[in-house]
């Protein structure tokens, strides 16, 4: 590793989570931290170091802290990051990565100049008990909204239980709707009271209530009365919403591909389609890095595609072995010159900003939430799990861009009312696109200059550069 020399500026260490979701607007945030001089070492694994190739080729001053990766017998060997793995082993990669507190506590005590902080994930809450016994500040990065983030932190605090009307309340979050207890966060609802690795994953939340800051990806006019509910709760001013976080505009499209990990496509070739169909009339679809669908899913889903008669992108996560499945056989021949089949990552941004898109089908995680917001692109909501019930609540019944075409992991939808919403969601005069143009304006405007996200944001480098003189 290299080392900083001791007349270093403020220096800061990032610690991203390996899931691509997480680690995405993360380094955005980090890219503009560097361009307004800050000194930052990004801690990764051996297997992550790829995701920062377009980040460190344009900000060659980043460092980078390789740690291996630590063993853990419930994941395999050479697996790092969170997309090679079941969504419900995210908590068991969330404690393999605590093994990483001594070699960076060790790092730190032998570095002549130390960060004066860390921004981790929520998901590395220890980083907060490191930063404690380091004497130094730890702020907490979000890569969910706010309002999903507030019943984060409720559930942890809290600790409600299971009852009999399988609602969970959460009477203190103002605009706060009840939750069935299955629509509440699999890592919250996996919990097993007394088990070591479990009270690790509870005490690692629970620091993040303590910890000097909270940055957010989302806008104060998007998600405001659940900021405010932060600075209360925290009882501290030090929360700093600077989303939507978004490659910067001057990128050129090969550098935007990159974005989150090489894409498995020619960009230009999705490109060069989509400039072949009318604008609005291609429907997106996309459920993140993590999803993948089950055999009686994809059939389902490519026949509502097929009988819809609409143009469509549709991006795949195939996994085969008795539970997930491929494309049915002769879907792609039948749907050929319509629609196209995608499989592995795609440049997601791109793609929702071609005028072309006009819907799309998302399992509302929050990256793609303000991707389509950005975009103005209408949604139609499948959330999944994670905090993807909280998302489609905010954009179906709280922002109208969305409407709701399925719910849950494991829901089969019907084919012929999946067909009937995704041949309407292209058509024009819809209200849930008057709604996304609105929001994409508000949007913009939030990260420029004079934008209220913007001030957020020069509002966190003066307080870490304040870190600083403290320290001396």
């Amino acid at each position: 590793m290299t080392i900083l020399a001791p007349e270093a500026e403020t220096h800061i260490l990032v610690f991203p989570f390996p899931a691509q979701g997480h680690m995405i607007p993360l380094l955005d945030l980090t890219r503009k931290l560097a361009v307004h001089g800050l000194t930052i070492t990004i801690l990764v694994t051996p297997k992550n170091l790829s995701f920062l190739h377009p980040l460190l080729s344009t900000h060659p001053s980043i460092e980078t802290l390789v740690f291996p990766f630590p063993a853990h017998p419930l994941i395999p060997s050479g697996v790092e990051n969170n997309k090679d793995l079941p969504a419900e082993c995210t908590p068991v990669l969330i404690r393999a990565l605590g093994g990483l507190y001594d070699p960076l506590l060790h790092w730190f005590i032998s570095h002549p100049s130390p960060p004066v902080a860390i921004i981790s994930d929520m998901f590395l809450g220890w980083t907060q008990n490191l930063a404690s016994q380091l004497n130094i500040r730890r702020i907490v990065f979000s890569p969910s909204g706010a309002m999903a983030l507030s019943i984060i932190y409720s559930l942890w605090r809290d600790m409600p239980r299971r009852n009999q009307n399988e609602v969970v309340s959460f009477s203190r979050i103002p605009n706060c709707p009840n939750y069935p207890w299955r629509q509440i966060s699999p890592i919250y609802r996996s919990y097993i009271e007394n088990d070591t690795n479990w009270e690790f994953i509870k005490d690692s939340f629970r620091a993040n209530l303590v910890s000097w800051g909270l940055v957010v990806n989302s806008f104060t006019e998007l998600e405001e009365i659940y900021l405010d509910y932060f600075k209360k709760e925290l009882g501290s001013d030090h929360v700093w919403a600077v989303g939507p976080l978004l490659p910067p505009h001057h990128d050129s499209i090969s550098r935007q591909s990159e974005r989150g990990g090489p894409s498995s496509v020619p960009v230009h070739d999705v490109m060069a389609w989509l400039d072949t169909c009318e604008d609005h009339r291609v429907v997106y679809v996309c459920f993140g890095s993590q999803t993948w669908l089950t055999k009686d899913q994809i059939e389902e889903l490519a026949l509502s595609l097929e009988m819809s008669k609409v143009n469509f992108i549709w991006c795949v996560k195939e996994h085969i072995n008795g539970k997930y499945s491929v494309i049915p056989s002769g879907f792609e021949d039948r749907v050929a010159g319509r629609g196209l089949v995608i499989r592995g990552w795609v440049p997601q941004v791109l793609i929702l900003s071609h005028p072309a898109v006009g819907a799309f089908l998302t399992h509302c995680g929050w990256n793609s939430v303000l991707e389509g917001l950005v975009a103005a692109v209408p949604m139609l909501a499948w959330p999944m799990g994670a905090d993807q019930f909280v998302n489609a609540r905010l954009l179906v019944d709280e922002l109208q861009v969305a409407v709701r075409v399925c719910e849950g992991a494991k829901t089969v939808p019907n084919s012929d009312e999946l067909a009937r919403v995704i041949m309407e969601s292209v058509s024009e005069n819809r209200v849930e696109r008057e709604q996304a143009k609105k929001l994409r304006r508000v949007a913009m405007d939030t990260i420029k200059d004079r934008g209220r996200s913007m001030k957020d944001f020069d509002g966190l480098v003066k307080n870490l550069f304040r870190l600083k003189v403290e320290a001396q």
